[in-house]
Order: structure tokens, then C-alpha cells, then sequence
């Protein structure tokens, strides 16, 4: 991959037909995806660093919004759900691409740096 975008998959355009739809199904696949990347994600820095602080701040910012996501979820309110839970990654892949986080080299889960 040459970009920092991944590019997406092939889905049929969103039509008010089908907009709920479309909602649940990327809902269900970024829970998915944070969730495994909250399992998986730790923090880089050493416990007594001063960036240490810093890694569990984007950290619990990250589980805060996550969880957000999944009561919006219980609620049915699928757009915030949606909005909480990219945040929620964005968060962490921000984490691990300035070094607070570690992700491993997993890059399907992740943006990395190179």
C-alpha cells in the first residue's frame, strides 16, 4: 500500500432506501475493528515518563468514546454510535502513529507511520 488511506471497499451507494442499512453495517464493522484494537493496543512509554501520562490520557479517550459508541448503540441512535466510535479510533490510531501507543505491526488495524 502506497497511500495513507486504505482504499475502500466496493459498497452500493447510500440511497435513502437504505441509509439504516448502511449505518448498522459500518457501525458493526468499526465496533469490531476498535474493539479488537483496544484488546490489542498498549501503552509505549514507561511507567515513571513523563509521556507515559500522555499515553494513558489518548488511551482513556479512546475507551471513553468506545463506550459511548456502544451505548448509543443499545439506544438505536446509530449516527452517534457511528461518530463515537471513529473518534474512539482515531484516538488510537493517533496513538500508535505518534509512538504513545503500541500496536504491534499490525497494520490492518492500525495507521502506521511507515
Amino acid at each position: 500500500m502506497t497511500g495513507f488511506i486504505r482504499p475502500p471497499t466496493p459498497r452500493p451507494h447510500v440511497t435513502p432506501g437504505n441509509v439504516e442499512e448502511e449505518l448498522k453495517a459500518r457501525l458493526t464493522r468499526y465496533m469490531e475493528l476498535t474493539g479488537r484494537a483496544l484488546a490489542q493496543v498498549r501503552p509505549s512509554p514507561p511507567g515513571r515518563s513523563f509521556l507515559r501520562r500522555g499515553a494513558d490520557d489518548v488511551l482513556s479517550m479512546a475507551r471513553t468514546y468506545y463506550e459511548d459508541a456502544k451505548h448509543f448503540q443499545r439506544e438505536q441512535d446509530l449516527l452517534r454510535a457511528l461518530a463515537a466510535v471513529t473518534y474512539a479510533h482515531g484516538w488510537i490510531d493517533a496513538g500508535v502513529r505518534l509512538g504513545l501507543l503500541d500496536g504491534g505491526d499490525d497494520d490492518q488495524t492500525f495507521t502506521q507511520f511507515s
